[in-house]
């Protein structure tokens, strides 16, 4: 497109204490620089963009972006010579929507060293049914792994289950091999679960940790993107040499817990910043996904498809905890 031509963008501001957001006129001129120019077909909705979005999280770095942490589309322009107009391509990861203006809008321009060539095996809409949330629920499985998690090793437990992150982990460990199980506090979507692979279901409200800095081991590992108690619990009772892969915090950034676990039973706990992800790694991971690791219920995970104009609603449901599984923005 010409840089004079105008496309419709979720764009975010602050002034002073003021938080401001909505659909603007752009031109791909005003957009942060970069190499690559692409038509957008899909982003996604993430924790994360409601939280920028409402101004409820300081997540922007900077004032004003466009919002929506991941994107994938066709280039239409580029400089570098990596990549030309038609190929099929996605980002996530890279500082969209905190440092560059991100995937909330028909045209995005982006750097050439975030810019990841759609694997064979995605189409561009399972691309950002995965997006973020199943790039960090790979990513969580990678560093268990490469701690020494194997599946012999006993269940793994995912908390937040019905999130996009809970609901990919549960589909992608079960095709990876690995005993899948599943904490939620939305009991009438066990059957949705059992669906996506997992093999017993506990409400969140039934859990009960004990008191003691150590508890019976349940479980040999546990992706969480919970936090606070949730993770504070999980810590008393994996078994010895389990990982637990930290990738989110819904329930509380704060860890009230012991060395016990660690010094007596070797658990390890994991970061995971999918934010900060080397490219190297991005790209090992997004073909891992579109391969051996390719959840296999991706429609079921994705439980709406919105337009830039329905945003504010979504934003709002999901800060609520009213939301399911992954919700699409098409364009």
């Amino acid at each position: 497109m010409s840089s004079q031509e105008s496309f419709r963008a979720f764009r975010i501001h602050q002034e002073g204490k003021s938080h401001r957001a909505g659909i603007e006129s752009l031109g791909v001129n005003q957009l942060t620089a970069g190499e690559v120019v692409i038509k957008t077909a899909f982003s996604s909705v993430n924790y994360k963009d409601a939280l920028a979005g409402t101004g409820t999280g300081k997540i922007l770095r900077k004032f004003p972006l466009n919002g929506g942490i991941d994107v994938a589309g066709h280039v239409v322009a580029s400089a570098d010579p990596g990549f030309k107009e038609g190929d099929a391509v996605l980002v996530t990861g890279s500082g969209l929507s905190e440092t560059h203006d991100g995937g909330y809008g028909e045209f995005a321009r982006l750097e050439a060293r975030s810019v990841i060539p759609l694997p064979a095996g995605l189409s561009l809409r399972e691309a950002m049914i995965l997006g973020t949330a199943g790039f960090t629920a790979a990513l969580s499985l990678l560093r268990m792994e490469s701690a020494g998690q194997t599946p012999e090793m006993g269940p793994i437990v995912v908390t937040g289950a019905t999130g996009g992150v809970g609901m990919l982990a549960v589909d992608l460990l079960t095709v990876a091999g690995y005993e899948a199980h599943a904490i939620t506090g939305k009991v009438d979507q066990f059957d949705t679960l059992i669906g996506l692979g997992a093999k017993q279901c506990i409400a969140r409200k039934d859990l009960y940790w004990g008191q003691r800095p150590l508890e019976n081991a349940v479980w040999a590992g546990a992706i969480d993107s919970v936090g606070g108690d949730m993770l504070s619990g999980l810590t008393r009772v994996i078994k010895p040499y389990g990982n637990v892969a930290i990738c989110g915090l819904a329930g509380g950034d704060e860890l009230h817990t012991t060395v016990m676990p660690f010094i007596i039973r070797g658990v390890s706990l994991l970061g995971v910043a999918s934010a900060g992800t080397a490219y190297g790694i991005r790209r090992q991971l997004w073909d891992r996904l579109a391969t051996i690791w390719k959840p296999a219920h991706l429609d079921k995970i994705c439980t709406q498809t919105v337009g830039l104009d329905d945003l504010p609603g979504v934003f709002a449901r999901m800060l609520q905890g009213g939301s399911l599984g992954r919700t699409l923005v098409q364009f």
